[in-house]
């Protein structure tokens, strides 16, 4: 672990929340956007979403349409919804701070194992596993000598705790830095192994990298996708500022049958409110 600590030390890319200071929200709110999304996109996003809603409060008494339009096109919308719902209790319940505990995160809206604990990592310095995607990859190929991990198990979090060392200051590295590692050296279709500071214990190189297969669930290809026409439809809400004639939504989409299934699932993910003939963001 020490060559990792060093490597990250000396390498780390400067991100907005890794800045001293960045404080536990603007952490909340990066976590949120980052699943599933490249840094690349999430930074100026972030950035103005945090100009515009410094403090939980501040989104909370703003209506969730604002915070579905202010995520633009940053994909998976329901993250801004649940974002604005955690913000609500975030406020009512502790009074407008974070809170540190990873049960109390937990207990938050689209808080899941992962994003409760970065919170408690990196905002707060607590000793907790942190596992994302190149965490796992990390852990698959270091530790157990495998090309790629499995699909997410809980187990993850154990496999974590297991290296990470006693020091609380130097544990919060480390999580940051098997991250690291793996998104930019320990990456999933080429690995830059003769630059990974931890490549002499590594369980997968001393094996003689073999292929032992990618058994995680693959996500379905977008283009022509339901998500594609849910994407459609909300550009449309988003730049309307008001309620729109539903028969008036990307009325020449060529599959009216997905439109209407795209329209019926936004409704039901919260996502738009429908009334006589009208369709809006939520609270607009």
């Amino acid at each position: 672990m020490p060559k990792l600590i060093d490597w990250y030390t000396a390498t780390a890319r400067e991100l907005p929340w890794r800045r001293a200071g960045f404080g536990a929200w603007g952490v909340l709110v990066s976590e949120f956007m980052l699943q599933q999304t490249p840094v690349n996109r999430v930074v100026p996003h972030l950035e103005a979403w945090l100009e515009r809603w410094p403090t939980p409060a501040a989104l909370a008494a703003d209506a969730p349409a604002e915070a579905v339009r202010q995520w633009a096109n940053l994909g998976y919308p329901r993250r801004a919804l649940w974002l604005h719902r955690a913000a609500t209790e975030i406020t009512a319940r502790h009074g407008n701070v974070v809170p540190d505990d990873v049960d109390a995160l937990l207990a938050l809206t689209g808080i899941g194992d992962y994003t409760a604990r970065a919170v408690a990592v990196f905002a707060y310095g607590l000793r907790e596993p942190v596992v994302d995607t190149n965490t796992r990859r990390v852990l698959a190929r270091v530790v157990a000598g495998r090309s790629q991990p499995g699909p997410a198990h809980r187990r993850d979090l154990d496999d974590m705790r297991a290296v990470l060392p006693p020091d609380v200051a130097r544990s919060t590295i480390v999580n940051a830095a098997a991250m690291e590692l793996g998104a930019v050296v320990c990456t999933a279709r080429s690995p830059r192994c003769d630059a990974c500071p931890v490549s002499g214990s590594c369980a997968w190189r001393a094996a003689g990298y073999p292929d032992t297969g990618d058994t995680r669930p693959r996500q379905a290809k977008y283009e022509g996708s339901d998500r594609q026409t849910r994407g459609a439809i909300l550009r449309v809400l988003r730049a309307a500022h008001g309620p729109v004639d539903i028969d008036a939504i990307i009325p020449d989409w060529p599959d009216p049958a997905q439109r209407d299934r795209a329209i019926d699932s936004l409704i039901g993910d919260g996502l738009a409110e429908a009334s006589d003939g009208l369709l809006r963001l939520p609270g607009a």
